[in-house]
């Protein structure tokens, strides 16, 4: 007979800037997803936040942290506390706008905003500088062997927002999932601004979309697919003509989210965040 698995904590922090606001992002439905994909671990125990704000209350029982969050990130405090429960041996699945954080004015201009790089950034191993339009895109599998991308094809296309993101140690990331931008097309005054584009890689045309690292004992996986959002909670007002020829705002939009990919993608984040051994 085959003994009981044991009990796993995962906590799961999904939600926008200011407190309660979707940030852009259908939070409730990235929320639901996750907690469904959790929920068929049947040793899963989930617990839920919508910011980093009582993340030490919750880590120190916790073997797993997936967070999907537009704004919220960890300040100094917290993010101590979360590097040494990742040296411990913890494991963070971080998607989509994990990557991003506190944003700041440019000059006057109301519309202007820039990232600002934190230790929240220095952990997390990236930092979101932009991304264009909505587009459709080929995602390149650069590590099939990985516990992450295991059953992965060589290559998939998705609809989603391609984020450029500058690794903070390349050489001691394993990349995982690439695409091929050579430039950033978007147009002016169109998301952030950056002052260098640190987000491509020496070839001149490769971005990382994901890759893995060690902290320690435990570590970091990143996604940066993942948008979402519904008519209610849309900024985005325009889309790449190679999603819809008039470039007109999708009023709902689910992206990679309903793609067998990108959905192997988080049940192997989850399996390599509650299975260590893999």
């Amino acid at each position: 007979m085959t003994s009981p698995l044991k009990p796993v904590r995962v906590h799961l922090i999904t939600g926008g800037f200011p407190p309660g606001s979707p940030a852009g992002h259908d939070m409730d439905y990235a929320r639901l997803r996750l907690l469904q994909l959790l929920h068929e671990q049947s040793h899963v125990r989930s617990t839920v936040a919508n910011d980093f704000t009582d993340v030490a209350k919750w880590l120190p029982d916790t073997q797993l942290l997936v967070t999907y969050v537009a704004g919220p990130y960890l300040n100094d405090e917290q993010n101590e506390t979360l590097r040494h429960w990742l040296e411990g041996g913890g494991r963070w699945l971080a998607l989509h706008g994990t990557s991003g954080g506190k944003a700041v004015r440019v000059g006057e201009a109301r519309n202007l905003k820039k990232m600002v790089k934190t230790s929240h950034h220095d952990t997390l191993g990236c930092f979101f500088l932009n991304h264009p339009p909505m587009r459709k895109f080929q995602v390149q599998v650069s590590d099939r062997e990985h516990a992450v991308t295991r059953g992965l094809p060589a290559s998939f296309e998705v609809v989603d927002e391609l984020y450029l993101i500058q690794l903070q140690e390349p050489s001691a990331c394993q990349v995982l999932l690439t695409t091929e931008l050579d430039k950033d097309p978007s147009p002016s005054g169109f998301g952030f601004v950056y002052d260098q584009d640190t987000s491509l890689l020496p070839d001149g045309k490769t971005r990382v979309l994901g890759y893995s690292r060690s902290l320690g004992q435990g570590g970091v996986v990143y996604i940066a697919l993942g948008h979402c959002h519904s008519p209610i909670d849309n900024r985005q007002r325009i889309v790449d003509a190679s999603v819809q020829a008039s470039g007109d705002a999708i009023r709902l939009f689910r992206g990679s989210w309903e793609t067998e990919p990108f959905e192997r993608l988080l049940r192997n984040g989850i399996a390599w965040g509650i299975e260590p051994e893999r």
